[in-house]
């Protein structure tokens, strides 16, 4: 089993911690009717980039404020039944609150409520209005390590999405830990689930 000397770790919500995929999908598609007719979320969503981008792509400038608004009351409304995904309740519990955090391309209001529903209480949270630039841009992941005071060469970082694999890399982080089923080639290491993760005195050990 690889092991890697960790001193904080790093977590993408959405995909990683907690499933919201399907609601997610609920909600673009219904704001897609209204906004930009054609699009749908199962082959034109960015996964891992902050919404407000993608909407800059599909509607009118002058309709951006007013249709990411729209977005995340959408979101919102069906998202208080995200459940967790395999091993992230367990690993997150597991760790001091100093140690970790989660850094979301989500906006806070929806980001607590994914969170809060999938029974997750990190103690940070970076989220979109936190940084000026997006994933994969590595602000968001030097913001998160700056937040728990660690050198982000000594942090690990669990994504979901070949943008925040490379927002990590950006970043200068350590080890990048990829999961699920996605081209995450340039991730250090790729496994189903954080079922497979766990970290003890400044350790991080995975398993296949």
């Amino acid at each position: 089993m690889p092991s890697y000397p960790i001193d904080g770790l790093l977590f993408d919500n959405d995909g990683v911690l907690s499933d919201s995929l399907d609601l997610a999908a609920i909600g673009w598609n219904r704001w897609a009717a209204e906004y930009a007719p054609g699009f749908d979320f199962a082959t034109g969503a960015e996964h891992g980039v902050p919404a407000r981008d993608l909407v800059a792509k599909l509607v009118a400038p002058e309709l951006v404020v007013e249709a990411c608004a729209v977005l995340e009351r959408y979101e919102i409304e069906v998202s208080h039944e995200t459940p967790a995904l395999p091993g992230a309740v367990a690993l997150t519990q597991s760790l001091p609150a100093a140690k970790w955090a989660v850094v979301t391309s989500a906006t806070p209001e929806l980001a607590r409520v994914r969170l809060a529903a999938a029974g997750l209480q990190p103690t940070i949270v970076v989220t979109a209005d936190d940084v000026v630039n997006g994933k994969p841009h590595p602000e968001p992941y030097l913001a998160g390590a700056k937040a728990i005071g660690v050198d982000p060469a000594r942090c690990v970082v669990f994504e979901d999405a070949p943008a925040g694999v490379a927002a990590a890399r950006a970043a200068g982080i350590g080890v990048v830990v990829g999961i699920g089923g996605l081209d995450l080639s340039d991730a250090t290491v790729v496994v189903p689930s954080l079922a497979h993760v766990s970290w003890a005195d400044g350790v991080l050990t995975v398993s296949a």
